[in-house]
């Protein structure tokens, strides 16, 4: 049935100007005929009569309402397009850990803001307010960055499904310029994983050589199975995260990572004690599936270095470690990158290869060589020019 056409209803509320009229609107799936004002403008005049500027914007508005760009059944709040479209397609599509950190951006970060603003009316500036309000407390700029990354796809995938018209409103806002920076990553020295070996049970010992040998990251190594060991290699083709199997986190990261020798022996000695097994996890639990490497974390490795002084920086450092310890050795940065199958060498770069104080302390002692060295000499040259003198 063809929707008949308003004109809307210019009225006063304080200070500003609306436009009321009655929209089509779909109220937790089901379709209610609303009364809604759209705000048009400041009270410029002492007149009680809107001025030229009010009237333009208000047919200017309600053509657009009355073109019905957006279908009634699509005309939706945030939260309902986020909780009924949005995060059920991310779980569709995306890997569970992805799915469940955007789950927890929305509940923790955006829905508190943002939940009951109409979708197909959200401008920038209402954009630019949420993300002033997030970005009052301690978060820093990358998690913000995180958060209005979260928010455009929301918008990049309403305009997908035509719950909203226009341009992605998130483009042309920008996060809190004075939040904290985040906070430095730290990788494992060679020295350092000597260390914590040294100190760790053989139930964890060898996850943890894996760690720092292969650079695998932790659900890759909580999916490692006997089959993937085969010809001197860790083939990488499952992840397991909170006990669910699914792909690496690229396609370039299902790849063969080679087994150095020190991790070959560990491995076989590991096999040996497990029962020689040729499939199944290569690190089970107690029940026989993959073990969770958090809770080996709380469990096994924390008591086992608390004692000893050596500082547990998780498992990500291992994987920074590796890119950091083989820069040392004169690794090109592609090769690292092919190492730790990255999408991209820069991400090699910018996020895993870490200046080692060692190295920085090094560079300034040679300069401090340097410059005693020519120090003396000039000493001398005086020395000389004032014996001469004499």
């Amino acid at each position: 049935m063809q929707q008949r056409k308003q004109s809307g209803q210019i009225i006063r509320i304080g200070d500003r100007w609306h436009v009321r009229y009655w929209e089509r609107r779909n109220v937790a799936g089901s379709l209610e005929r609303k009364r809604v004002t759209h705000p048009l403008g400041p009270v410029m005049t002492r007149g009680k009569r809107p001025h030229a500027d009010i009237k333009a914007e208000a047919e200017r508005h309600m053509a657009t309402v009355n073109a019905g760009v957006i279908p009634a059944e699509r005309t939706v709040t945030l939260a309902d397009f986020v909780e009924r479209v949005y995060l059920p397609w991310v779980e569709q599509f995306k890997r569970p850990s992805t799915a469940k950190g955007y789950r927890d951006i929305w509940q923790d970060h955006l829905k508190p803001w943002a939940a009951g603003a109409w979708l197909k009316d959200v401008k920038t500036y209402h954009v630019q307010g949420w993300l002033d309000q997030i970005g009052q407390g301690e978060l820093s700029r990358n998690t913000l960055k995180h958060i209005k990354s979260v928010l455009s796809a929301i918008f990049k995938l309403a305009k997908q499904q035509g719950y909203f018209e226009g341009e992605n409103p998130v483009w042309d806002t920008m996060v809190n310029p004075t939040a904290a920076a985040p906070a430095e990553t730290y990788a494992y020295s060679l020295e350092e994983i000597n260390a914590v070996l040294s100190f760790l049970p053989e139930s964890v010992n060898t996850v943890f050589a894996v760690a720092a040998f292969t650079g695998l990251r932790q659900g890759e190594i909580q999916g490692l199975r006997w089959e993937d060991y085969r010809d001197g290699e860790l083939a990488v083709s499952h992840s397991v995260w909170n006990g669910k199997v699914g792909e690496p986190k690229t396609g370039k990261s299902k790849a063969a990572v080679p087994v150095i020798r020190q991790l070959a022996g560990r491995l076989e000695l590991h096999r040996l004690r497990s029962g020689n097994p040729s499939e199944g996890p290569m690190f089970p639990n107690h029940a026989g599936k993959a073990l969770c490497l958090g809770n080996a974390v709380k469990r096994v490795i924390l008591p086992a270095l608390r004692e000893s002084g050596v500082e547990w920086h998780g498992w990500h450092a291992c994987r920074r470690g590796l890119a950091t310890n083989l820069k040392q050795l004169g690794v090109d940065d592609v090769v690292i990158q092919r190492i730790l199958r990255h999408s991209s060498v820069s991400v090699t770069q910018s996020c895993y290869i870490k200046a080692r104080d060692v190295a920085v302390e090094d560079a300034m002692a040679r300069l401090e060589t340097k410059l005693t060295e020519s120090l003396t000499r000039d000493e001398a040259i005086s020395g000389e020019a004032a014996i001469s003198i004499q």
